[in-house]
């Protein structure tokens, strides 16, 4: 364990490197927009931030002016975080299930016990709107703006309708086009709008087959309706008013 900058958004444990020291890597998964690193004795939990990026690099490579902390393997490679704004995180986790970053974290779009009935129950009497509703990592993970947007114009609602007024079947098709949505996202690499890039290096090209996300103006695929733009929480949300309701 290499850490060239240990003041990220929390500051990197100081005993990391001790802990990780001859430790071998049992899994890896996601919560949320978390990466959970399990080893024996616990868990290195990893959040990218803003501008933050994970690339397997050969370790004798020279570090640049953001590389942070490197992950030293076995075979002579190291998994580099880079992170220009330091909004990222790097910090050690003994059960995440408990952890406060974790454990309120809502429901896994990608999960099979993810569906419209589930969806319906946390928007029970709540007059939020929809697309804020879905945006919130407290009930929903991994749905940011410009995933919101484009799953209601697959499922053809109106993104500042209540969460609490809508239909079981219209959530049925809401957590459909959510999925949807998030799966055709991961097979294009993700959406590249300003410095976004995979492990890889390689720009996304989702935004490509946004139907509304930045298309102000422009004729919706479907109706051929100009699409509009309205601010909710301070951020752009993009619609067809011909086709949601």
């Amino acid at each position: 364990m290499v850490v060239r900058n240990p003041n990220l958004r929390w500051p990197v444990p100081k005993d990391l490197k001790r802990r990780l020291r001859g430790e071998r890597v049992r899994d890896i998964r996601r919560r949320g927009k978390y990466l959970l690193f399990g080893f024996p004795r616990g868990h290195l939990l990893v959040h990218l931030g803003m501008s933050g990026r994970l690339t397997v690099v050969p370790a004798s490579t020279a570090p640049r002016k953001h590389d942070h902390v490197d992950l030293v393997l076995d075979d002579g490679k190291a998994l580099r975080f880079n992170d220009a704004r330091r909004f990222g995180t790097v910090l050690w986790v003994d059960k995440p299930e408990e952890h406060a970053l974790l454990r309120n974290l809502g429901l896994e779009p990608l999960d099979e016990s993810f569906d419209g009935k589930a969806l319906a129950r946390r928007a029970k009497g709540r007059s939020v709107a929809v697309k804020q509703f879905l945006m919130n990592g407290n009930i929903v993970t991994g749905v940011g703006n410009i995933y919101a947007s484009e799953a209601l114009f697959r499922a053809g609602i109106h993104p500042a309708r209540p969460a609490g007024r809508i239909s079981a079947a219209r959530w049925d098709r809401l957590a459909r086009s959510i999925r949807t949505t998030l799966e055709s996202a991961i097979d294009s690499g993700g959406s590249t709008l300003r410095d976004f890039v995979s492990a890889e290096g390689r720009p996304g090209y989702f935004q490509h087959r946004h139907a509304v996300y930045g298309r102000e103006g422009k004729a919706c695929p479907t109706c051929r309706a100009k699409i509009r733009c309205l601010r909710q929480g301070q951020r752009s949300t993009f619609f067809c008013p011909g086709c949601q309701k």
